[in-house]
């Protein structure tokens, strides 16, 4: 355990009125950084990994300034009265040391992070890096709860066999996690899926598999938050995992991503979404492909870090206030 000298019982982010928000470490919420997983309740971590792209590189940068524009964020959710800091142990763990030049070196990696971390009861919320990073993620989850049950919010379906020739990378993770055994079938829901494809039945395998598939223009022009209760009791009460793709929302409100689609959800339906969530027994959570080079305004790692503050609202044990 840590030494609660150093840590206190409820680590709280620093306030704007004791360090101006553009000044402090740039920690997620400005939270102390730790390294002992042992003494928390849940804890943000970031994965500064684009090996597995295929097209635009750049969400190695997404943790860094993903941490950046959560200097703007308090510590109390107005909208849903959560108050994760007086509920939960949370502080930042920093970014998981992947090997820049070996993407099977960096997998193995992320691996005995997340496992070191849920050895120790905490839930981990990420931020990404590209989608590769949930295949690890889950490999350790599912060896933690055994397979679980899945809400993958995306443009894309991220089933495909093989991207020239390799079978590990950010539009394969849940076509392996699916062969590993790492997930509950029929309780995966994917959210958001558009686009064009490389056939037209390339939803189709998700389907077969049990998944159930909610399109994107299914989403169109409506609140989620009716759809969400179905989503909850498709779950149902067993370990579940979150794990949002930011380019799920259209480019217009989230550009900074390597592989964007238009026609995709807002931003108030991503609230939604992770907000309708709330009593499903969450083991973690991801954000990823948060690619900063492609949004030189911040806007999209800004609608990510208050993302990822959602899902850290929504996890086992938050009150209320």
């Amino acid at each position: 355990m840590a030494d609660d000298m150093t840590l206190p019982s409820h680590p709280q982010p620093l306030s704007g009125n004791e360090m101006p928000r553009s000044g402090g470490v740039a920690s997620m919420m400005r939270l102390p950084v730790e390294s002992d997983p042992s003494a928390l309740d849940a804890c943000f971590v970031g994965i500064p990994f684009d090996l597995g792209t295929s097209n635009r590189t750049g969400t190695r940068f997404g943790p860094r300034q993903i941490r950046a524009e959560s200097s703007l964020l308090r510590p109390y959710n107005m909208a849903t009265r959560a108050a994760p800091f007086d509920s939960l142990r949370v502080a930042d763990l920093g970014d998981v040391a992947i090997n820049p030049y070996n993407l099977l070196d960096s997998i193995a990696r992320i691996e005995h992070a997340y496992d070191r971390i849920l050895a120790s009861f905490c839930r981990p919320v990420t931020l990404g890096g590209d989608h590769t990073i949930t295949l690890p993620i889950l490999r350790a989850m599912c060896r933690r709860y055994g397979p679980v049950g899945l809400i993958h919010v995306d443009a894309h379906a991220d089933v495909n066999d093989t991207m020239f020739g390799e079978k590990i990378n950010h539009g394969t993770p849940f076509r392996r996690a699916v062969e590993e055994g790492l997930l509950d079938c029929t309780r995966v829901v994917q959210i958001g899926l558009r686009g064009t494809g490389y056939a037209a039945e390339d939803f189709d395998w998700c389907r077969n598999q049990g998944f159930r598939v909610i399109q994107a223009e299914e989403c169109w022009h409506r609140s989620l938050a009716p759809m969400m209760a179905d989503i909850r009791a498709r779950v149902g009460r067993g370990p579940a995992y979150l794990s949002f793709d930011i380019d799920s929302l259209d480019p217009a409100f989230a550009p900074g991503t390597g592989t964007p689609e238009i026609g995709g959800l807002t931003v108030p339906q991503g609230l939604e979404i992770i907000r309708g969530l709330h009593g499903v027994d969450l083991v973690g959570a991801d954000l990823v492909e948060v690619s900063p080079p492609y949004d030189p305004l911040g806007t999209t790692a800004l609608t990510g870090a208050n993302l990822a503050y959602e899902m850290l609202c929504i996890l086992p044990g938050v009150q209320r206030r």
